[in-house]
């Protein structure tokens, strides 16, 4: 399928203020911002370009005949179904690199707000509370030096929170699939094959890698049984990359020290779950990819990628 002459892009998420950023570049293309996923379905039958992430349902390929190309706003892409898409002649893009320095910002963020126990400051805050100094070591704070991190997904984010860690005297090991790339920041780079060998290395896990059947559960009863004492859990990537069910199990038992969360098998994490009580958890809600500036990078690639589309080529991020 062909970009019509006179396109209609849709802009679709309930927060983002992309249709105001792109009207902003006077491009004289048409397009309208779908607040609501009831909204988009009304304009599925006239739209030609699709922005959009958590609206998606993949019973509305069926329904846009006239889409060509879905740029998604967020790195991950599991909620479209790529063979109806490719059956469909319709391309699909991801927004993959977009926030890795935000993701690996926050990843260092939540690391340091362990090891500085800035959790407990800011509840001791809210009391009034000034606590005083503690005999017991176990119970100061401490840095991230000398500290071994294994990141578990070294792509762009992995690599450049690989080399933050770095900065601050962490040993990195890296994970991923392909050993040739990206590794310049790591210590050591591993293939996914190794895992098993590697849990117990580590101080503290970082997870960044993409969702796939592959990376599902990865993280099960097997690997917490394999960390060594004091060890943290950081995730980054998607809520089923961790077996949630040992996870709590670990938390609960000490096999695992903390964990840093910011993403969850349901969102929103739903105010019964017991994450929410345990105090050796950090959770927040699935923001570690935001940074003010986010609207005007995924309208970057969707200009790139319109022109792409006009020229019969490959288009930056291509999935489908």
């Amino acid at each position: 399928m062909s970009l019509a002459d006179d396109p209609l892009i849709v802009f679709a998420h309930g927060a983002y203020q992309l249709s105001e950023r792109f009207a902003a570049r006077r491009t004289g293309l048409r397009f309208v911002a779908a607040r609501t996923r009831e909204e988009l379905e009304r304009l599925l039958p006239d739209l030609d370009v699709l922005v959009v992430s958590g609206f998606w349902r993949n019973a509305f390929a069926a329904r846009a005949r006239r889409l060509v190309y879905i740029q998604s706003i967020s790195a991950g892409t599991e909620q479209f179904d790529c063979t109806t898409l490719a059956a469909r002649g319709i391309r699909l893009a991801s927004a993959q690199g977009v926030n890795a320095e935000a993701v690996a910002q926050h990843g260092m963020a939540m690391m340091l707000a362990i090891a500085r126990r800035l959790a407990e400051a800011v509840r001791n805050q809210d009391r009034r509370l000034w606590r005083g100094m503690t005999p017991d070591p176990a119970q100061r704070e401490d840095t991230l030096t000398g500290r071994t991190l294994l990141i578990v997904g070294y792509g762009r984010i992995g690599a450049r929170l690989g080399t933050l860690a770095r900065a601050f005297g962490m040993r990195v090991i890296g994970v991923r699939r392909t050993l040739s790339a990206n590794g310049g920041s790591a210590d050591e780079m591993h293939s996914f094959s190794a895992l098993s060998d590697l849990w117990g290395k580590a101080d503290i896990i970082a997870l960044t890698c993409a969702l796939t059947p592959e990376t599902t559960g990865l993280v099960d009863e097997a690997a917490f049984r394999a960390l060594r004492r004091g060890a943290g859990l950081v995730n980054l990537a998607r809520g089923r990359v961790v077996d949630e069910a040992a996870l709590l199990d670990a938390l609960r038992t000490g096999r695992l020290a903390w964990a840093a969360l910011d993403v969850f098998a349901e969102e929103p994490l739903p105010a019964e779950h017991p994450l929410w009580a345990m105090p050796n958890v950090l959770i927040t809600p699935h923001c570690a990819g935001e940074f003010r500036g986010y609207e005007d990078a995924v309208i970057d690639l969707l200009v790139e990628n319109l022109a792409r589309l006009r020229r019969g080529e490959p288009l930056i991020n291509q999935i489908v």
